[in-house]
Formats: C-alpha cells, structure tokens, sequence
C-alpha cells in the first residue's frame, strides 16, 4: 500500500511545527476578526470533527454535500470530510435554484451539512432527498439529526483521524457554475488536488509564513497546506463585484497581507479605489482576462518589486500556464490590434496543444488533430490537475476528455473548451470560448477575445460582447456594447462600426446594440454571458425589422 494521498495529511506536521501559527481568521458578525484558529486548533478540531462524523455514519466514500459559507465551521468541515475520506459536494452558491436542485439531485448524496437556511430550503424545496444524515451548523438540531457542535463533540477524544486514501479515489465533486446549461460536477481525486497544490506553489513562489487574502473561499483550502494564514474577507463571495473596497483595505493593512487572490472583478473593485497596497508581494487575479487598464491601474498601487500573476485555468485543470503583469501588459498592443489575450507559459509539468475545431467528441489522441503552428485551434491540456470526468455525465465526460497512448501508460488529455494558439516563444493566447465563436461562412470564423478588445478602445465604451445570430456557419455577428460611466451614448455605435472597418476580420460586423448591463457569471462576475446576450440581440435586430 502506497502512503496516504490527501490534502489534509499535511495539518499535523504543520500543527507540530507552527501550532500557534494562526491558520485563519474570519469577520464575525459585525465585522470585527475577532475569530481566529491555529494550525493546532484546525488540526486537532478537525480530527474532533472527522471522528464525530464517523460514529454518524459519514466515513470513507460517503457523498456529502456542504453549504456553509465562509466560516470557521467551512473549513473545519472540509478538512474533517477529507480527513474521514469522505467526499464532499460543493455547487456554487446562488446558482438557479432548479439548476441547484438538478445538481444535488444528481449528485444523490448520502449526507447533507448545512446552515440552518439551507436545511430549511432543503426540507421546502425537496433538495438531495437522498440524503439519510441530516446536520446543522445552527445551535439547535431544527430539521436535522444533530448539530455540528454535537459531532465534534462527539469525536472530541478520538485522536488523530487520516484515512489512508490513495491517489485515485474521489476526493471532491466541485459543481462548477457553468456558461450553459446546468453545472456540471467535476470529480476531483486526491491527486488532483495534492497536485494544485504542489503546482501553485512552484509557480508563484508561495511560501510557509505568507498572509493571504482569499476573496474566493475554495481557494482558501490550499493556504494551510502551503502553511499560509488566510484572512477571510468581510464580503459576500457571490459579488465580488459589489464588494466594499474599504473593508478589504482595512484586512490587508490590519494583517499585513501579502498576497491576495481574487477574480478581475474585485481586483478591479481595488484598482478603482488607488490606495496603495505597500504589504502585498503577490496579487493572482484568475476566472476571466483581466482588463489591461485594471492590471495598469494594480501595479501603480503595488511596491515595485510585487508581482500580479494571472493564472489561466478552469475547474477541470488548474493551474494551466501563468503570466505575469509586465509580460501582459508588454502584449498589450498585440490583444488591441486582435491576437487574443496572451495567457502565458504552461505551469510545468503540463503539455498544452493546440487541436482542429471540432465540436463532436473525439475518442483517442492522434498527432494529426493537431493544427499548424500559430493557427488558432482548441486548447488541450495534459497534467497531473486535469480531471478525467464529470460525475453521472456520461456524455458531456465523452466531450471534454481524450484518451491518449503514452510510453508511460494511457492518460487524459482534456480540452478546455476555449480556443487559442501558441507564439513562437511558447507562449499560449486565449481567443474565447469555442461555443462562443461566430462562424459566418466557410471562410471566416471571428473569436470574441480577438474582437472585442479592438473596440474596448474606444473611451465611450465600458466593455464590448460578440455574438452570433443564427445557424453556425451562416451567422450574423453582432457587437453589444455597455457605455462607460458619463457617456450620452451619442455616435458610439457609428463610430464602432468605423473601426470595425479598419480591421479584416472585423469589418463584416455590421450590427451595434447598446446594452443597459451584460449578464455575467455567479463566481467571478466577469464571464460574460454571451449566449443570453445573443438571444436578446436577436430580439432586438427582429423588432428593428
């Protein structure tokens, strides 16, 4: 038997070696950190928790899903359930409430872990009536069979708790908010996410000792295995947009932050504001491209020697390849003129190719689905995070992955879905989603990332979406645009379609629609929802007619 593969098994080392060491800290109610946990205590609560579990029936294998937001109690639980070997299920929090169902319903788990609000929903809305162990994080064991406090209780003499999970078996299924349709869960094992962790730390330098702060909480999981304090922002991690800039500045300077995570949406929550951030060494900034004028704005507010990392990705394979904020901003001019947005070099050890578009699955990997150098294909990757399927999705699993003959062994080759292609340095450029392009005719193809920056130039514009109207292959493209703050609106779309001219693949754009506010996505708020936005431009060119 090989030995333990588990993100939790580095807690008691850590707990041995830096026991006093704060692990996190989390805003109570009215927002004073006045909560704290060691590395001893999320050690040794944590094992407390796992053993309470264990007498209730959660143990190794057991499916469970967990809706606590992010507190103490978030991160105790998860550690405890890989700790018990269990498997826990996340779906990200204010998703379509059928689209919720649907996931829970799919995920058929056996243990339900919530607040009280979402034992309540889950008694009202009939979600995961699968579930036979019922547990609330409240004081009281109102429409569930204990409390949390019960179950540590309960293990609170257990000693050490680790099971001796091995690398392939399921760690996690993560519920990824989706572009389309209803999420899909992406099955996690245990050397997934040992992986990550091994893998973000090489490539940014993460080291024992930092202090971060992490405005998305699943990514807060990998600090105490890095040995990172994390300071828990006093935010609603569902609108990163909406955050209060000042309540993070207080966190940072209070704590002497030094490295901070968080979507292009709450970095540029931060860059709007211009105060200085002289503590932070590393900012990594992931979920969508980060406007150039946001990464700008960043490193003006950061000491000269910091870095800001964007880390290119998905639920699926993360880290993929990293850029750096000077490289990116040096590629600026060619993203303005129309070559994508360059997302870096690949995070060693992965093997990033690029394949022929197509939108059928393709069962094995051959050399000949691979496009010319400097062609704009599908972007695969090869790696240790890359995950092999989606759970009870047969399907979309035949979609996503490729199986692929190697002299060490068959391995899985996933493609992510977006289109790209790689310079003569190495480097890879993302041109947006492949569901998301506009195929006029046989003779050209346009890809939202290497059209829209061209006319984010213009100064009355916030932002600009492309989509397509029709059948693939004979679609009208259309270019929907938001209007920066101040602007009457005047001549913009006469002078959008100016510039459409002065590009070749640019020019057959002939349809420009002023949109009051782009749907985005739930996690990051900066995925634009491009198919929502076709629909409604379509609506709008047919009431013109």
């Amino acid at each position: 038997m090989s030995a333990t593969c588990n993100i939790a098994a580095s807690l008691p080392a850590l707990a041995r070696e830096r026991g006093e060491q704060v692990a996190m800290r989390c805003p109570g109610r009215d927002g004073r950190y006045d909560i704290a946990i060691t590395y001893a205590d999320l050690d040794r609560r944590s094992d407390a928790i796992a053993a309470g579990l264990a007498r209730r029936g959660i143990v190794r294998g057991t499916r469970t899903v967990v809706m606590v937001r992010p507190t103490p109690e978030f991160f105790l639980l998860m550690f405890a359930l890989f700790k018990a070997g269990a498997v826990p299920v996340l779906v990200d929090p204010g998703i379509d409430k059928r689209a919720l169902k649907q996931c829970l319903d799919e995920a058929a788990p056996d243990a339900f872990i919530g607040i009280p609000l979402a034992n309540f929903a889950r008694v009202l809305l009939r979600w995961a009536p699968s579930a036979y162990i019922r547990i609330t994080t409240g004081r009281r064991a109102i429409l569930s069979d204990a409390t949390l406090a019960d179950i540590e209780r309960d293990g609170a003499n257990a000693g050490p708790q680790l099971a001796d999970t091995q690398p392939d078996d399921v760690a996690a299924i993560l519920f990824t908010s989706g572009s389309t349709g209803v999420p899909k869960g992406v099955v996690y094992r245990h050397r997934h996410f040992v992986a990550q962790v091994g893998m973000l730390r090489d490539a940014f330098g993460l080291e024992a000792g930092g202090v971060d702060l992490p405005t998305f909480p699943p990514f807060a999981l990998f600090d105490p295995a890095l040995g990172v304090t994390s300071i828990i922002p006093d935010m609603d991690p569902t609108r990163p947009a909406k955050a209060d800039p000042r309540r993070l500045l207080q966190a940072i300077e209070r704590f002497g932050v030094t490295q901070l995570f968080g979507s292009p949406a709450l970095v540029a929550v931060l860059a709007r504001h211009g105060a200085h951030l002289p503590t932070v060494k590393r900012v990594l900034s992931a979920g969508a491209p980060v406007p150039p004028d946001v990464v700008a704005r960043m490193r003006e507010l950061l000491p000269d020697d910091a870095q800001l990392w964007t880390p290119y990705g998905a639920t699926e394979c993360l880290p993929v390849s990293v850029i750096e904020g000077r490289e990116l901003q040096a590629t600026r001019e060619a993203t303005e003129h129309g070559a994508g947005t360059c997302v870096g070099r690949p995070v060693p050890p992965n093997e990033v190719r690029i394949i022929q578009i197509d939108d059928d699955a393709i069962e094995h990997w051959s050399d000949a689905l691979l496009v010319k150098p400097g062609q704009v294909g599908e972007i695969t990757v090869a790696g240790p995070t890359a995950t092999d399927t989606y759970f009870r999705r047969d399907a979309a699993t035949k979609l996503s992955k490729i199986r692929e003959v190697t002299a060490s062994g068959e391995r899985i080759v996933h493609r992510m879905g977006d289109l790209g292609w790689i310079d003569g340095e190495g480097r890879l450029w993302f041109c947006g989603r492949k569901t998301q392009r506009v195929v006029i005719d046989d003779t050209a193809t346009l890809c939202t990332e290497q059209v829209e920056p061209i006319f984010n130039l213009h100064p009355s514009v916030k932002r600009t979406a492309l989509v397509g109207i029709g059948t693939k292959g004979a679609q009208t493209p259309v270019l929907c645009y938001e209007l920066a703050a101040g602007s009457d609106g005047a001549d913009v779309a006469h002078e959008l379609r100016h510039i459409a001219e002065g590009h070749v693949h640019t020019a057959k754009i002939q349809h420009f629609l002023p949109h009051p506010g782009f749907p985005v996505d739930i996690r990051h708020n900066a995925k634009i929802g491009r198919e929502k936005l076709a629909v409604w431009a379509a609506n709008k060119l047919k009431g013109r007619a």
